[in-house]
C-alpha cells in the first residue's frame, strides 16, 4: 500500500495509465480480429482493407507505449504476407 504522498500520486497516475492503454489495445486487437477474420473468409480486398485500417493503429500503439517497435512490425509483416498468399 502507498504511504507517501508521492507513492500515493504515482499509484492514482498508474491506476490511469492502465485504463488509457487497456483501451488502446482493446481497440488494437478489434482492428487486428477484423483482419483475421477477412482472412479466414478469403475476401482478399477486405483483408487488404482491414490490414490498411488495422496498420496505423498498431504504430500508434507504439508512439504510445502499448506495444514494442519490433513486436507490431512483426504482427503487420506476418498479417501483410498471409493477405498477399490469398490471392
Amino acid at each position: 500500500m502507498a504511504n507517501s504522498p508521492q507513492s500515493k500520486k504515482r499509484a492514482r497516475q498508474n491506476e490511469r495509465r492502465f485504463t488509457i492503454n487497456k483501451a488502446r489495445r482493446s481497440r488494437i486487437r478489434t482492428y487486428l480480429r477484423k483482419v483475421e477474420e477477412a482472412i479466414a473468409s478469403g475476401d482478399k480486398d477486405a483483408a487488404a482493407a482491414a490490414l490498411r485500417a488495422a496498420q496505423p493503429e498498431l504504430m500508434r500503439g507504439v508512439t504510445k507505449g502499448v506495444f514494442h517497435k519490433n513486436t507490431a512490425s512483426r504482427k503487420i509483416s506476418r498479417l501483410s504476407s498471409r493477405v498477399k498468399a490469398l490471392g
